[in-house]
């Protein structure tokens, strides 16, 4: 079974929007959500029911729980702060009904999913080969997948070796047959990997192989929907450059 897995959709609908028909070009039975569908960008409720209409899975991020409530806001940044502030006073009720019903992870699959990371479904940023190392000293499956720092990545450990890692570009595909894995799609809404094009993974369960996709999407849109809203106009103008 194939598995289309996106991340970080963070309020923008009109890069949503374009990786859901990419995905419906593919085979994916089914689309698991990572998390963070609110937060930075102005169409929070647009992206929580594109989710809630087409995901099987979807995971909390830190920003959907600081909408709910459940986070504390002074643990973001000025930006995040505001855009969580206004996204609690514009949002449907029943949407962030919706968002409080979920997790940080799901350890019930043949892949383990974290919003974050195995350590820290919530917080931990995993960046780095050492970072890896230490997150596939716990993790319970031999593939992990997981969000939150917006840049589409692979760490690989084989037997009898360091974990090593690198950034994955469109196009790149990986045998996982071997070794463990920790896997990251990169950030549909919000990429920071220089690539403004919105990304995500497509997963063959059965073949254990991973294919990182990109898709041009309307980034004036999204940036006009930030602006309207009154939003920092550095959330906007990040944006064009995948950063």
């Amino acid at each position: 079974m194939q598995i289309a897995l996106v991340s970080d959709v963070h309020g923008n609908r009109h890069a949503f929007n374009a990786v859901l028909d990419d995905i419906a070009t593919t085979d994916a039975a089914e689309i698991w959500c990572l998390g963070d569908l609110v937060g930075y960008g102005a169409e929070p409720d647009a992206c929580v029911e594109l989710a809630r209409d087409n995901t099987t899975i979807c995971l909390a991020g830190n920003h959907d729980l600081a909408v709910t409530g459940a986070l504390s806001l002074e643990e973001f940044s000025r930006g995040a702060e505001i855009a969580a502030r206004w996204t609690r006073d514009v949002m449907e009720e029943d949407n962030i009904a919706w968002l409080r019903r979920l997790l940080p992870l799901d350890v019930d699959r043949s892949v383990g999913l974290y919003h974050a990371s195995p350590r820290d479904p919530i917080w931990e940023y995993v960046l780095s080969a050492l970072l890896a190392e230490l997150c596939l000293d716990v993790q319970s499956h031999r593939i992990c997948i997981v969000g939150h720092s917006h840049v589409a990545l692979s760490f690989v450990r084989r037997e009898g070796e360091l974990a090593t890692g690198e950034p994955r570009r469109a196009g790149d595909e990986l045998d996982l047959s071997q070794g463990e894995w920790l896997l990251n799609p990169g950030s549909v809404g919000q990429p920071r990997d220089t690539d403004p094009r919105a990304a995500w993974l497509l997963l063959d369960l059965d073949r254990r192989n991973g294919a990182w996709r990109r898709v041009k999407y309307d980034v004036k849109g999204a940036q006009a929907a930030i602006r309207a809203a009154r939003l920092p106009d550095s959330l906007a103008e990040r944006l064009s450059y995948g950063q």
